[in-house]
């Protein structure tokens, strides 16, 4: 079974820097885009980047320039580093991605657990 773990949240004063990681690991065929999510409460989720399986990268405005996303393949990871934060950052970070098990399965949706990340100001 495939588990996406996250890690590296924390607490940060404004203008800090946090880097959130994401280990896959399970039965993975092949991993394809992959993304970082974001709830605040009382808030919908919102996506703040996102990478495919080739490496393209896209923000939202109110993330770009100040995070970067990148995976390493050979490792089943992806990772969010996160600098000049601001208070309006904080959230719980969600790690997705598309995955597929088996070469004869389709690719499936997958999420991490969270890590909460809080930026004091």
């Amino acid at each position: 079974q495939v588990q996406l773990v996250e890690s590296g949240g924390g607490l940060v004063q404004a203008g800090g820097s946090l880097r959130l990681s994401c280990a896959a690991s399970g039965s993975i065929y092949s991993l394809n885009d992959m993304d970082w999510y974001r709830q605040a409460p009382g808030k919908q989720r919102e996506r703040v980047a996102t990478i495919t399986g080739g490496g393209r990268t896209n923000y939202p405005d109110s993330v770009k320039g100040r995070f970067t996303i990148s995976r390493d393949n050979a490792k089943n990871a992806m990772y969010l580093q996160m600098n000049s934060l601001k208070p309006e950052d904080t959230a719980v970070y969600y790690c997705h991605a598309l995955i597929r098990e088996t070469a004869r399965t389709r690719q499936d949706d997958y999420w991490g657990q969270g890590t909460q990340v809080t930026v004091s100001s």
